[in-house]
């Protein structure tokens, strides 16, 4: 019987099996951040255990509130702060070099094919992109991680997409995430792996495939992943390049990281895309989507363009492309945060954020933000954000707030507009 890369990836990782259906893994990656790291630090230090397992595989930022926005926000960020300085984390990024943990993570090459990673934030399955076994995890499996460099999971069942067909222009990878999650539903991967395969992906780039991962939660997934191939080695040549003598070489040996043709699934999803249209959620649930179409008009008072799911510089690029010689709509505000400093200052280089100033946006530093409701760009009561991020439950960016996931593209349309409206990419 043949395996999925998940269970190849356990297999190659196993230290222990103490239990039926657990599996004890060695990590090669313990990500960090400000928000729920602090606890971990504090606990282990009470327990008279301030040690890590490795300082070179633990990677820490501080992204969620960033300038800190109060004293309890400003104490959170001293704590991940000092604990990096005392257990000797070269990979901390602090105020003005750090960026959104699952943009800057992969963008410094910190993730591979084959790898395991975890972090205490649940799209920490964003890294599964490139082939690897990424979950969000609690506190106390993130202190095992830090101090023990392993941690238990459960069997990795898994369920597969087969994306056939050829997208339609105008239509992305967060459509294509949201249609998946509106068919299968918010429960549809829980306890699963989400395998994305098919001619839609092997299309995708890295940063495209890095949505679909990011979003695999919001189904309940575990972990999203998808197969390596020459893309991925693109993306990390740089850091790989001294591994491996050619790209191809570097290829060939990341084929090791699919499943097999035979390897079992709980279950199997085939759709061909070629037909979908620009999506949005409404309602509270990332699985309450309708196409724009349907929900063309709807009133808009806040856009919101950035995170860990659309914050990087091909979505900037393409809502840049939609508001070029456009202004806000009257009686709309909008917000950019690229995802990253490197970003940023690609974004500046290339015009873009001259393009999003002067069609009225307010230009942010990378943070997480608004997107919790935390920082730059809560919403009051009764409003109604179009926002590229990942999440549209009830309160998450404001109490009383309600917000509208969608595309870079549509949420540039839409701020044009001041209405939820198609961009004019999509044809």
């Amino acid at each position: 019987m043949g395996k999925t890369i998940a269970q190849k990836i356990f297999e190659k990782h196993l230290v222990d099996s103490p239990f039926p259906n657990t599996y004890v893994l060695k990590l090669d990656r313990v990500f960090c951040h400000e928000i729920t790291t602090p606890i971990a630090i504090n606990d282990l230090v009470d327990r008279g255990m301030d040690k890590v397992f490795d300082s070179t595989k633990i990677k820490a930022v501080i992204d969620h509130v960033t300038p800190a926005k109060d004293s309890k926000t400003a104490e959170q960020g001293k704590i991940l702060r000092d604990w990096a300085n005392r257990q000797g984390i070269k990979d901390f990024f602090d105020i003005g070099c750090n960026g959104v943990c699952h943009a800057i993570f992969p963008e410094k090459g910190f993730v591979r094919p084959g790898y395991t990673v975890i972090m205490g934030d649940s799209h920490t399955c964003t890294h599964g992109a490139f082939g690897a076994f990424a979950a969000g995890v609690g506190t106390t499996d993130l202190e095992v991680g830090i101090l023990k460099g392993v941690c238990s999971f459960r069997e990795p069942k898994s369920i597969k997409f087969v994306l056939n067909g050829t997208l339609k222009p105008g239509v992305y990878a967060k459509d294509v995430i949201l249609f998946l999650i509106s068919k299968i539903g918010v429960n549809g991967a829980t306890n699963c792996v989400v395998e994305f395969t098919g001619p839609v992906i092997d299309n995708f780039g890295m940063e495209e495939r890095m949505t679909l991962c990011n979003m695999a939660v919001e189904a309940g997934g575990t972990s999203g992943i998808c197969y390596p191939d020459e893309k991925t080695v693109e993306y990390l040549w740089e850091f790989i390049k001294d591994e491996y003598k050619t790209k191809e070489e570097a290829a060939a040996d990341y084929r090791q990281w699919r499943s097999d043709d035979d390897a079992v699934y709980e279950k199997v999803y085939t759709y061909d895309l070629s037909n979908l249209e620009p999506v949005c959620t409404f309602g509270y649930k990332p699985d309450q989507v309708k196409t724009v179409s349907e929900m063309k008009g709807t009133k808009v008072n806040q856009i919101y363009i950035g995170s860990c799911t659309n914050g990087r510089i091909s979505d900037l690029r393409i809502a840049a492309e939609v508001l070029k010689g456009h202004k806000l709509a009257e009686g709309v505000r909008g917000i950019v945060s690229p995802a990253t400093p490197d970003i940023y200052k690609q974004a500046l280089k290339e015009g873009i954020i001259e393009i999003f100033m002067d069609a009225g946006f307010c230009v942010t530093n990378p943070t997480c933000g608004a997107c919790l409701g935390m920082s730059n760009g809560v919403l009051a009561n009764g409003e109604v954000c179009a926002s590229t991020t990942n999440r549209n439950f009830n309160g998450r960016m404001g109490k009383g707030g309600m917000v509208h996931l969608m595309s870079p593209a549509t949420a540039a349309a839409t701020a044009i507009s001041g209405t939820i409206t198609n961009s004019p990419l999509f044809k």
